[in-house]
């Protein structure tokens, strides 16, 4: 009865459902990534009255989940190029399930800081292979929304996790808001189980028979042979081996750079300071209750959703240089008005108001820019050979940038002030448009192996222009 109801599943899934499917099991893997991130912002103001937390130690508790994800980036790459993103995938649930259930138990802060570092590990290993997954079975035309669905689910599971927070604020909860990540995370796993591996990391490997039944299953069109001959030809033309040291070959470099410019950028513009530290920075903007702040999060949050949803929306049609480059210039805006109002304002419900619109305005032009489109594009521009590696690479750079950020952010915040704070955070997105406007290509409607011939033909124009053979 089992095997019958696995190959009805199976059958079922095929052509465009299998992608909606897919794409929906596989970004769970976001969902628990925002959940998990999220819920630290209202769980740590009754961690720190339970075990008397330092600024310092806050400091610990919410980077040692960051701790973990860069570990996870650094290893994921390369393990989902070894093993399949597949595999990856099913460890990283039960990874996520493993490190929830023990933060939700832990006794004392330097368990709960264990746990965290656990928990950051799933969520390195899912940033790094969920949207390489999504990249390499969703077709061209859909790849944007596909990809970006990844980062919609992560937006969804920090509204969760703020709701979770909401809930279980009144009877100070935490460890119900830690633990209930365990639910997802079975889903997760569940899901993956009965989905296929990618049919390019089959071919990279030799499994031609396999790749082509896959597709088979994934498209609507009846021929695949026409995209499988294109991505053995993309592969015969690739001169990497699939190790570190193809990622500073001079035509890798340029997209190389572009992913790693894009993960630092993400982050030093602030992003997580209003993820993880929201509650606090309403609370120091006027916001006297903790559930109150904790509610005003929440509606940042589904902003956040919201806009990610447009972004969607618009991705595969006007874009990605647009989106980001008017994202990017509305998260400059608000940065430099919330930090100017927190200059000449007082804390009071005036001050609280503006810091809620402009968290509002700051997180929806995050939403359509440096949020999903850095996600989609190192899931994009690297070659099939290296590109987990490539992507764990950039991956690896953005959780070490978030973990810089976030161990600052408080003692910033104690030294030079919120409003200088912020300031500085705006003058980083201006570093981020300028970077983007002169060095991100635009992907839009080119298949995976086409973005790769881009690299190829770039490098070797420029190896015309200076002499080179």
């Amino acid at each position: 009865m089992a095997d019958k109801e696995t190959a009805a599943l199976r059958d079922a899934l095929c052509g465009t459902k299998f992608v909606y499917i897919a794409a929906s099991f596989a970004a769970l893997g976001g969902l628990l990534f925002g959940y998990d991130t999220g819920v630290i912002s209202g769980a740590l103001i009754f961690i720190k009255r339970e075990f008397g937390l330092t600024t310092v130690a806050e400091e610990i508790v919410v980077s040692g989940v960051l701790l973990g994800a860069t570990l996870g980036a650094i290893v994921g790459g390369k393990a989902a190029d070894l093993f399949g993103r597949r595999r990856v995938l099913l460890v990283t649930a039960a990874i996520f399930g493993i490190g929830a259930l023990a933060s939700a138990m832990a006794p004392s802060p330097t368990v709960l800081i264990v746990s965290r570092v656990v928990l950051g590990l799933a969520i390195g290993l899912a940033s790094t292979n969920v949207p390489v997954y999504l990249s390499e079975v969703a077709p061209p035309q859909a790849r944007g929304w596909v990809v970006s669905l990844f980062q919609l689910a992560v937006t969804v599971g920090i509204v969760v996790a703020y709701l979770t927070d909401y809930a279980f604020a009144g009877v100070e909860g935490w460890r119900w808001m830690l633990g209930l990540a365990v639910a997802p995370a079975l889903i997760f796993g569940t899901g993956m189980f009965f989905l296929p591996e990618t049919p390019r990391w089959l071919i990279r490997g030799g499994h031609h028979e396999v790749a082509h039944r896959v597709l088979v299953r994934i498209r609507d069109l009846g021929d695949v042979n026409v995209e499988i001959e294109e991505i053995k030809a993309s592969l015969a033309q690739q001169t990497e081996g699939g190790h570190w040291t193809d990622l500073l070959r001079r035509q890798v470099r340029p997209a190389l750079v572009v992913g790693l410019g894009l993960a630092v950028f993400q982050q030093i513009t602030g992003i997580n300071t209003v993820i993880y530290y929201a509650p606090k920075i309403l609370q120091t903007a006027g916001f006297n209750s903790a559930s109150g702040a904790i509610l005003a999060t929440v509606g940042v949050g589904v902003v956040n959703v919201g806009m990610t949803i447009i972004a969607m929306f618009l991705v595969d049609r006007a874009g990605r240089r647009p989106l980001l480059l008017v994202g990017i210039a509305g998260m400059i805006i608000t940065l430099g008005v919330l930090g100017l109002s927190f200059r000449i304002s007082n804390p009071s419900g005036q001050l609280a108001w503006i810091a809620v619109i402009c968290l509002m305005g700051y997180v929806a032009s995050f939403a359509i820019s440096l949020g999903p489109i850095f996600w989609l594009l190192i899931a994009e521009i690297y070659p099939l050979k290296i590109r987990g590696l490539a992507e764990g690479t950039a991956a690896t750079f953005n959780w070490a940038s978030n973990l810089i950020v976030s161990l600052t952010f408080l003692t910033l915040v104690e030294k030079l002030g919120a409003s200088s704070t912020f300031l500085l955070y705006a003058f980083a997105s201006v570093a981020s448009w300028l970077f983007a406007y002169y060095f991100v290509p635009e992907t839009r409607g080119r298949t995976l192996e086409q973005i790769e011939a881009f690299w190829r033909a770039r490098h070797r124009a420029r190896n015309a222009d200076s002499g080179i053979s």
